[in-house]
């Protein structure tokens, strides 16, 4: 039997992805997102109150593995046209919008190389770790291709337009430091201490009012679409429903009571 692709543990509230194909630093096949969708489904179960995604061997991710485009290329255009559109749809619509529909933290775990829809990935997560030597590289105007994986909306909203489009023509990968100083990354770490930094912070979150932390995520996304009074009327019935949690119940009590509160995300 070979080595899985892609795997999930759980353990103290925090489920972790790890993208398993180091040999071509953790590429995305279509298989493997099928199998990344299905254990997104499995971060929906109430036990699991933070989720990271992180790759294995000195990499994060990539981006899609080409070599599969290849295969399709003397097909014809229309049949490579085909396998693209369908290898993209499967990021989109069963990894990217999973991640950000998950009602909870989802923290990326950069180590070494995040390139194309690795970087995209990246992106998607409500926050991201970096190791020193993390490298992020847009990747795609090197092969000619249009950027996908949700690039296009998160980098003009977390850049500005400008740099957001110089980030896609650049030739060069970004520096953990630099992403840092663009606001790409949370937080950059030795390399060798990224795994404990990345876990205390999904054991902290996963600690927290996780109710909570998945609406206003939830708020945050549907912020972008919507105008002031939409998004105070959305907010209002929030913080209404949000009461009748034993979390926010907890926090009131032990406020009065001047001890820390014990969440239970529910």
């Amino acid at each position: 039997m070979g080595q899985q692709k892609i795997i999930l543990h759980k353990e103290g509230g925090v489920a972790t992805i790890t993208l398993n194909r180091p040999e071509v630093r953790n590429a995305l096949s279509p298989d493997m997102l099928e199998n990344f969708a299905a254990l997104l489904d499995d971060c929906m179960d109430r036990d699991v109150r933070a989720v990271v995604i992180t790759g294995s061997g000195g990499a994060f991710c990539s981006g899609a593995d080409v070599r599969d485009f290849t295969q399709v290329l003397d097909k014809g255009p229309q049949e490579l046209s085909a396998h693209l559109e369908y290898v993209a749809d499967l990021l989109h619509r069963s990894v990217v919008l999973k991640v950000r529909h998950l009602p909870k933290p989802v923290i990326a775990s950069v180590g070494g190389v995040a390139a194309g829809a690795g970087f995209s990935l990246a992106l998607a997560c409500d926050l991201r770790v970096a190791s020193d030597n993390a490298r992020f590289f847009l990747a795609y105007a090197n092969i000619g291709a249009t950027a996908d994986g949700g690039s296009t909306y998160y980098l003009p909203r977390l850049l500005g337009p400008a740099r957001a489009m110089e980030v896609y023509l650049t030739k060069q990968p970004i520096s953990a430091q630099v992403a840092l100083e663009m606001g790409l990354v949370n937080r950059v770490v030795p390399a060798d201490e990224i795994e404990r930094h990345t876990l205390e912070m999904a054991q902290s979150l996963a600690s927290g009012p996780t109710v909570a932390y998945g609406r206003v995520k939830a708020l945050m996304d549907r912020s972008w679409t919507s105008d002031l009074a939409s998004q105070l009327d959305e907010e209002t019935r929030a913080i209404s429903d949000i009461t009748l949690t034993r979390d926010f119940q907890e926090g009131i009590t032990a406020f009065i009571e001047k001890r820390d509160p014990r969440f239970q995300g529910e």
